[in-house]
Parts: structure tokens; sequence; C-alpha cells
């Protein structure tokens, strides 16, 4: 093998066959698989040799001693950067990256249309009750239309915690199709950005309070952490649902199911968990009120396509020496450059 060569790896599983092919047209780049189960010694072979480390970005599917982390990091000393198969980075600890000169990269963006989707058509699903009268109908003979009488979307509000690229598309969406009006909290936004964006710039209280439909569109980090709770689902009318194809942690399920069992809001629709996928026994998965999927907003053969293409171009673009587009830590940029130069003769450019 030739000294020139990149090494790339990943573990268990690649978003779609895409990414492979692409770096497989590269001669100088090699890219290497690990399972959660490879033995320590092949593993960590791979590791001492590695320049860019392709990762799932869901907890639940990866071993933890495959996080992105100050531990992983010291087994990994080649290491230039970071690189996430999704917009999420939960499995990706910046800081540690950042402290040692690794680049974080994610593939925001691609995913865009698929989520935006699903969390318009569980919009549509909770309130035209269609989940509801499906399970009933199931269940019981004589079923009447009256007793489920739905909404319709047109001219109502929305509001949209998290204007980036799949919060956006939501408020385009919303607005475009059916007349509603967007409220959007997104505190790295100002009220030009958000209103070129279609929507109102809002603080978080008054959103829950005037919003029919809220739809959680921001990254899990410190800040958004347990953001949604108790508190928050009081301030929401008691018609209104709540949508989250975000992420876990995000919004406190206990506390969800409480305000279900008290009627405090209408209901839900949860792509994402605490747990994933949530247990069958689970509180919130025994409202008809309801309706769930398991952090499938952005698995579509389209999306999936369009994150690996977006991935393999990244990562080639960082080999060839130029600066990526989507970068999570970019305060990292001097001393990536310093290890990138070290380690390919070459300095990156700015």
């Amino acid at each position: 093998m030739s000294v020139n060569t990149k090494r790339v790896f990943y573990v268990e599983y690649l978003s779609h066959p895409l990414y492979a092919e692409k770096l497989a047209a590269r001669p100088d780049i090699q890219l290497d698989r690990l399972d959660n189960d490879t033995p320590d010694d092949t593993a960590s072979a791979v590791l001492a040799d590695a320049h860019v480390y392709q990762i799932g970005s869901r907890r639940d599917q990866l071993a933890q001693k495959y996080f992105a982390d100050k531990e992983l990091i010291a087994r990994a000393p080649r290491l230039l950067a970071v690189s996430t198969h999704g917009a999420g980075f939960d499995t990706v600890n910046l800081q540690a990256c950042t402290d040692a000169g690794v680049l974080a990269v994610n593939q925001a963006g691609g995913n865009r249309e698929a989520v935006a989707e699903h969390a318009l058509g569980m919009m549509l699903t909770l309130s035209k009750r269609i989940v509801e009268m499906d399970r009933y109908m199931r269940r019981n003979a004589g079923a009447s239309s009256e007793a489920f009488m739905g909404d319709d979307l047109f001219g109502r509000t929305v509001g949209i915690v998290g204007l980036g690229n799949v919060g956006g598309r939501l408020a385009e969406l919303c607005r475009g199709l059916f007349g509603m009006r967007v409220l959007a909290y997104d505190p790295y936004l100002s009220k030009e950005e958000i209103a070129a964006r279609g929507a109102e710039k809002t603080d978080l209280e008054e959103l829950l309070r005037q919003s029919d439909y809220v739809s959680i569109h921001c990254p899990l980090t410190d800040e958004t952490r347990a953001l949604i709770g108790a508190r928050e689902y009081a301030l929401m009318p008691q018609h209104a649902f709540f949508i989250s194809t975000a992420r876990g942690f995000i919004h406190d399920e206990d506390a969800l199911a409480d305000a279900l069992a008290a009627k405090r809001i209408a209901g839900a629709g949860l792509d994402v968990w605490s747990r994933e996928p949530p247990d069958p026994e689970h509180p919130l998965l025994r409202f008809d009120t309801v309706i769930a999927s398991n952090h499938t907003a952005g698995v579509t053969r389209q999306a999936r396509a369009n994150i690996a293409h977006l991935a393999a171009e990244q990562v080639m673009a960082m080999f060839d020496g130029k600066r990526p587009g989507r970068i999570l830590n970019p305060e990292v940029w001097p001393a990536y450059a310093r290890r990138f130069e070290t380690i390919f003769g070459f300095a990156p450019g700015v």
C-alpha cells in the first residue's frame, strides 16, 4: 500500500452503497469496515492508520467504544476528521474532537425533504384523526364518522423549533400548501433571517401558547436537552399536537405521557425516542392519539443516496485540501490544518 493512501473507516453500516462506490473510484483512498464486535486487535490496527471516521449518527446502533470521544481519538493518532452519516451528531463529542485538532462534519440538509415531509405527514394524520379511526375500526363495529371529527390544516398556526434545513423546508410546505401562519423559535437566527424563511420570530413560550402544531427540528445539544417538559406542554393549547422528528432527550417522554393522559394536549407524533426502538410497553404507545415511528423520518431511498453523495464528496474534498462546507467545530481549523500538512505534506486551503 502506498504511503500516500488515505484511510477511511466505518462501523457496521453506511447510509447507502453509493458512498463506498464513490470512494472506490479514487485509487488513493482505502475504505475499511469494522463491526461492533470486531476483535480489538483488528480494530486497533485500523484506527491507528485512519484519517477519517465515517460515523453513524444513531446511538443505539453503535457500540459505545466506537463513539467519537476522547478515548477513541487517542487510539487514532492520525485521525483528521469525523464525518457523520446524517445531520445528527449524537455519537460525536465535539469538544474532544476540537481538543485533538480533529474536524467534525455532518451532512446537514441531505435529508431535509424526507424529514420535513414526515413531520407534515404526522401533522395531517393527527389532525384528520386517521390513525385513531383506523384503530377503532379494527377493534369495533359501527364506527361513527362524527365521533372522529378532525380539523383542516389550512390557515392554522404551526410553531417550528429550529428553523434550519428541515425546519425551513417544513415552513415552506406549511405556508405554501396550506396557507398556515408559521412561528419559529431559533435563537441563532435574526428576525430578518427568519422572515426570509417565511416565518415570524418568537420566543419559545409564545410559540407554545399560539401554535396548533409544535414541531421540533433542532439538534440535541446541552442547550436543547430537556427543552420541552411538563411546563412547556402546559403552555400549549388543549387542542394542539406535539411532533418531533429531531432527537430523543429534547422532549420529556414521561411528562408528555402525563399531558396526554390529562388531555392537556390533543396528541403527538414521535419519530425519535430516548431509547430506539422504544419498548412495546412504552407508556406513550398506549395512546391512540400518538402516532409513532422509529427514527425513520430521514430514511427514504432518495435521502439515503443524497446523504451518501454529500458525505463522499465532502471526504474527498478534504483529502484534496479543500475546506468542507458543513463543519460542526469551525474553531478547530488552524489546528486541523497544521495536522493535515504534517500528515500529507501540503497545507489545506482556507
